[in-house]
C-alpha cells in the first residue's frame, strides 16, 4: 500500500527507475495470457511501479479495476489507476475512488480524458427514473479538466492518494488551439493542475529528447518554483512496428525527429529489422535523459502496449532492471550447459538486438531446459498461487529471475511461445493476445475526434444516402477518415478501389475493411510486404461491411449459405441487440449442425487471412479473424455508431438516423479461401470488376 512518491523517496538520489503502462484486454483469454505475461515481467522487470488505463464507463471500467487488483493484490506490485473525469458522472468516480481503496490502490493519474461532449450531446443514461437521469448529467459537469479531478480528490479523500497529472512536453493540441501546440501555451493550465496536490508528473509519450529536455528545463526554471522539485517522469514508447509508431505519432501528435525517421524509414520493410533499430532509438533516449542532472532519483515511463520482448530489451540496454535476486541458480547453469539447439535462435536475435555478443550474457540470461512443441500458442500458465507481498519474491516452484527474464526475450522455446504475439495486429489480431484491439490501449468505444471536428468531417447526415456518400468518398480516397477508420486507406485497396466502390453505389454494403488475395509475394514488397528479409507474404481476400437487416436476411446470408457459395467461404455476422451468426453454424450443406454447435466448437473455427514464411522461422499469423475477435470488435463497432449519435443535438434529424442505423444493420465479415483466385470474392458478392484486367 505505498505512494510512488514514498517509494522513489526511498531511492538513493542517483539511482534510476522506470515503470510499466497496462491496459485491460478486450478478451477474457487475453485477460487471462495478460495475467501470465505481468507475472513474469514483474520478476523478470521488477518496475517500481505499474500503471493501469482507465476505460470510462460500463464493462471496461470494471476490466481496469480488475487489472489493478491483479497487478496490486495478487502480483503486488505499486499500482496506479488512471481515472478520467469527462463524459463521466460523479457517481462513476466516487465508485471508483473507493473501490481504490478496497484494493489497497494509492495512486491516481487524475487525465481529463476524451474532448467534453456539450451538454445537449451527452450520451442518454440507461434507465432510470427522469430525475436519476437528471442527477447524472449534474453530476457529469462537475468534473471539466483534470484540475477538477484533482481538486475533488483532495478535499474528499485528504492525502489518503498519491496523485500524478499529465505533461505535454511537445505542447497539447486539441480542437480549442490545433495549431498552437506549444508547452509554454500549456503552462498555466499545468500550474493550474498541481497547485492543488498533485504529487507527480508523467509526460506524454514522444520521441524528440532534446524537446523532452527543453520542456523539463522550463518547469524547472518556473518563476514561481513550483516545479522544482516535483517527481517528473518521462514517457516512451517502445517502437513495436513501422505502423504502429505512424498511427501513434499522428494521435498524440508526438513529433518524429527527421534523423529518427531516416533511420526507421530505410528497414521499415522488415519488422524485426524495425524493431532492433526501435530499441537503438529509445535506449539513446533513456542514456541522453539520465545524462541530464535531476533533483532526485530519474524515472522513465514505458507505455508497453501490453507486449513484453521489446521493452525487455530496452530496459536491459539501459541498464534499469533493478538487481535484487541472484543472477543464475544451480540449475540455471545446468540448463545453460545443455541447452537445446533450437534455444540458440534465440541468441542469435539478442546479439542482432544488443549489437553485441558475449558467451558469458548466454550463461546469464538463458536458463530454460523445457521444451515444448514447435507450434504457435499461448502460455497460460498463469501467476502462482503464492501470495507475496513483493514481486521480486520467487518460491521454489518458481522460474529463477534470469530464467523469466529470458523468456521475456523470446529466448527458446519457452520464450518463443511467451512473445508468440511480437507482431500486434490491432483488431486483426489474435484475440488470445493481450496486446489485442486498438493499438492506443485506451478502452471503449471511440471515434477519436471532438464533437466539433466529428461534425466538420462528416457534417449531420439526413439521409442514408448521406451516409453511403461518406463511406464512398472514404474508400476514393477523398474523405481521410470515418468513425470506423482512424487513418487513410493503405497503398494495397487501391488494387481493390473499384470493387469497393461499386459495393457501396450498388449494392448499399458500407465497407469498413478490406484487402485483396496476395499469393507469395516477396516480404520486401513495398504495398504487401512486411516482417523479416527473404520471406513470403499470402493474404485470403475478405470484406467487412455494414448491411440492411432486410438485405442481409432475404439475400446475402441465403446466398452465401448455398451449397456452390459456402465451401469457398467463412463469414461472421452480428448486430447491436447482440444477436451472431457464423458459417460454421449455419451451413445448408450440413443441415445437422444447425445451432447445435457447441460454443467451444464454434470459438475454435480460426482463420488465418494474412500469413508469412520467413527463413529460421515458424509461420507468422498476424491478421486473423474468429469469432472472439469479432464479437469484441462487433460490440466496439456498434458503440461507434451510439458515439457518432452523441455529437448531434438530441432531436435533430441526424441523430435519428443514426439511431435507427445502429438499430437496424448487420456488420458482416466475408472471407474467401481462394486466394490464388482474387476475383472470387467479387464474383461471390456478384460486384462487377472493372474492363481493366488487375488480377494478372
Amino acid at each position: 500500500m505505498e505512494k510512488i512518491t514514498e517509494r522513489i523517496a526511498t531511492l538513493p538520489a542517483n539511482a534510476s527507475y522506470f515503470s510499466l503502462e497496462f491496459f485491460p484486454p478486450k478478451t477474457a483469454m487475453g485477460m487471462s495470457n495478460l495475467q501470465a505475461r505481468l507475472s513474469r515481467m514483474s520478476r523478470a522487470f521488477r518496475p517500481l511501479f505499474v500503471t493501469v488505463t482507465w476505460g470510462a464507463g460500463g464493462t471496461t471500467s470494471a476490466k481496469s479495476l480488475e487489472l489493478a487488483e491483479i497487478c496490486q493484490r495478487q502480483l503486488g506490485l505499486t499500482t496506479c489507476l488512471h481515472l478520467t473525469c469527462t463524459n463521466m458522472s460523479k457517481k462513476l468516480v466516487d465508485d471508483a475512488l473507493e473501490e481504490c481503496k478496497a484494493l489497497g490502490i494509492r495512486n491516481i493519474l487524475a487525465l481529463r480524458g476524451d474532448p467534453p461532449r456539450e451538454d445537449e450531446y451527452r450520451l442518454e443514461p440507461k434507465g432510470g427514473r427522469q430525475g436519476e437521469q437528471q442527477s447524472e448529467k449534474t453530476d457529469a459537469v462537475e468534473f471539466v479538466w483534470a484540475v477538477d479531478l484533482v481538486r475533488y480528490i483532495r478535499k474528499n479523500h485528504g492525502d489518503y492518494f498519491c496523485i500524478g497529472v499529465a505533461g505535454y512536453p511537445e505542447g497539447h493540441s486539441d480542437e480549442s488551439h490545433p495549431t498552437d501546440q506549444d508547452p509554454r501555451h500549456d503552462l498555466p493550465y499545468l500550474v493550474e493542475k498541481v497547485k492543488p496536490g498533485a504529487d507527480f508528473i508523467m509526460t506524454q509519450l514522444f520521441y524528440d529528447e532534446k524537446a523532452y529536455l527543453k520542456y523539463e528545463r522550463m518547469l524547472r526554471e518556473c518563476d514561481d518554483g513550483i516545479f522544482k522539485d516535483i517527481v517528473i517522469i518521462p514517457g516512451l514508447m517502445p517502437i513495436q512496428s513501422y505502423q504502429i509508431l505512424k498511427r501513434t505519432t499522428k494521435l498524440s501528435h508526438a513529433k518524429l525527429p527527421a534523423a529518427i525517421l531516416e533511420r526507421l524509414e530505410s528497414v521499415k520493410g522488415d519488422d524485426d529489422e524495425v524493431k532492433r533499430v526501435g530499441v537503438d532509438v529509445i535506449s539513446e533516449i533513456v542514456e541522453e535523459i539520465k545524462a541530464i542532472r535531476s533533483p532526485g532519483p530519474r524515472g522513465f515511463h514505458f507505455y508497453t502496449l501490453n507486449l513484453e520482448k521489446v521493452v525487455g530489451f530496452i530496459l536491459e540496454r539501459c541498464d534499469l532492471i533493478p538487481p535484487s535476486t541472484p543472477i543464475m541458480s544451480t540449475n540455471d547453469d545446468f540448463a545453460v550447459e545443455d541447452m537445446h539447439p533450437s534455444m540458440w535462435n534465440g541468441v542469435d536475435s539478442l546479439n542482432l538486438m544488443n549489437g553485441e555478443f558475449d558467451s558469458r550474457d548466454i550463461r546469464r540470461r538463458l536458463s530454460s531446459r523445457r521444451l515444448s512443441s514447435p507450434h504457435n500458442h499461448v502460455i497460460t500458465d498463469g501467476p502462482s498461487n503464492h501470495h507475496s507481498a513483493s514481486a521480486s519474491t520467487i518460491t521454489d516452484h518458481e522460474p529463477s529471475r534470469a530464467t523469466t527474464l529470458a523468456i521475456s526475450h523470446g529466448i527458446g522455446s519457452l520464450g518463443r511461445e511467451a512473445t508468440w504475439d511480437d507482431y500486434p495486429n490491432g483488431r486483426f489480431g489474435d484475440a488470445r493476445s493481450p496486446a489485442f484491439g486498438e493499438i492506443d490501449g485506451y478502452g471503449g468505444p471511440k471515434i477519436h475526434v471532438s464533437p466539433a471536428a466529428a461534425r466538420q468531417l462528416w457534417g449531420s447526415p439526413t439521409t442514408k444516402q448521406d451516409i453511403g456518400a461518406l463511406f464512398r468518398h472514404h474508400v476514393m480516397g477523398e474523405l481521410h477518415k470515418l468513425p470506423w477508420s482512424e487513418d487513410g486507406l493503405n497503398d494495397e485497396t487501391s488494387l481493390i478501389r473499384e470493387e469497393l466502390k461499386r459495393l457501396i453505389e450498388d449494392k448499399g454494403y458500407w465497407s469498413v475493411a478490406s484487402q485483396p488475395a496476395v499469393d507469395g509475394i516477396r516480404s520486401s514488397d513495398p504495398i504487401f510486404g512486411w516482417g523479416p528479409r527473404n520471406g513470403f507474404v499470402f493474404q485470403k481476400p475478405f470484406i467487412e461491411f455494414f448491411i440492411s437487416a432486410s438485405q442481409w436476411n432475404s439475400h446475402l446470408r441465403p446466398h452465401l449459405l448455398d451449397s456452390s457459395v459456402a465451401p469457398e467461404v467463412s463469414w461472421y455476422a452480428g448486430n447491436a441487440a447482440g444477436e451472431f451468426e457464423n458459417s460454421s453454424c449455419n451451413r445448408s450443406d450440413n443441415p445437422g449442425l444447425g445451432h447445435h454447435v457447441g460454443k467451444r466448437e464454434q470459438a475454435q473455427q480460426v482463420n488465418a487471412v494474412t500469413w508469412g514464411v520467413f527463413p529460421g522461422k515458424e509461420i507468422v499469423t498476424p491478421t486473423i479473424v474468429e469469432e472472439v475477435s469479432f464479437r469484441a470488435w462487433c460490440e466496439e463497432a456498434f458503440g461507434i455508431w451510439a458515439e457518432w449519435e452523441a455529437v448531434h443535438p438530441r432531436d435533430g434529424a441526424t441523430k435519428k438516423l443514426l439511431r435507427e442505423c445502429r438499430q437496424d444493420l448487420w456488420l458482416v465479415n466475408v472471407i474467401c479461401h481462394e486466394y490464388r483466385q482474387p476475383e472470387r470474392l467479387w464474383d461471390i458478392l456478384d460486384v462487377q470488376r472493372p474492363a481493366e484486367g488487375r488480377y494478372g
